[in-house]
């Protein structure tokens, strides 16, 4: 699969230039593990089932263990087994080396379970669903940063008022981008689903009714539509 380029790229670039580690941030499915794995010569993915009982091993024995492979070495839903947030920031600083490791997760850990900051060893970076730009809905040709630097912006959007309001329903998730039929408006429904029915609980580890949640949600939508 081609990789789309994101807007965050840059930034991530410069941050391993000058970090030990970086943790990508951002919602679910908005391309946190495919931008780390586009940079990663290494990964271990936490979430693999067929691996638990070896990670629970090594995060019990000696989660050092977890660094040992070619760098920049990812671990993609880290939050699973937060201990590595803790080796990765003693092992760059004992090592000094930057672009090291890049970690990837949409939750995080419980309160507790990191015993340090990792400030100025890893970095924090905020990635979002798609613009318009990175999924080629838009030229780019009038930029924020041109309307702040106060230069002449000039630019006619090509889409009609039929692809704007697809394109909204549809939303920026990047599988969306690739599906061309009608079911690509379902995206942003399954996500909702997932939310008020698994991720609400990590939020406190409460058990919701998920009807509630979403009569909650559908409120929302409804007052901010207005």
């Amino acid at each position: 699969m081609k990789y789309i380029p994101r807007i965050i790229d840059k930034e991530l670039d410069e941050l391993m230039e000058i970090m030990g580690g970086v943790l990508i941030e951002g919602c679910k499915w908005c391309g946190k593990s495919t931008t780390g794995l586009h940079r990663a010569k290494s990964v271990i993915e936490f979430q693999n089932p067929d691996k638990k009982q070896e990670y629970d091993e090594i995060r019990n024995t000696h989660p050092s263990l977890f660094l040992k492979g070619e760098k920049p070495r990812m671990f993609n839903e880290w939050q699973m087994y937060p201990i590595i947030w803790d080796s990765i920031r003693t092992d760059v600083d004992h090592s000094r080396k930057k672009g090291q490791y890049i970690l990837t997760g949409s939750a995080k850990p419980s309160e507790g379970e990191v015993m340090h900051t990792g400030t100025g060893r890893i970095s924090r970076l905020l990635m979002r669903p798609m613009s318009l730009f990175e999924s080629g809905d838009s030229n780019g040709e009038v930029s924020f940063s041109d309307i702040i630097d106060g230069k002449d912006i000039s630019g006619v959007s090509k889409l009609s008022l039929e692809n704007l309001a697809s394109i909204i329903v549809r939303g920026g998730w990047p599988a969306a981008i690739e599906v061309k039929s009608d079911a690509k408006y379902r995206f942003a429904k399954e996500y909702v689903k997932s939310l008020v029915h698994e991720d609400v609980k990590v939020v406190d580890g409460v058990e919701r009714n998920p009807e509630k949640m979403q009569n909650v949600l559908r409120s929302l939508a409804r007052n901010i539509s207005t």
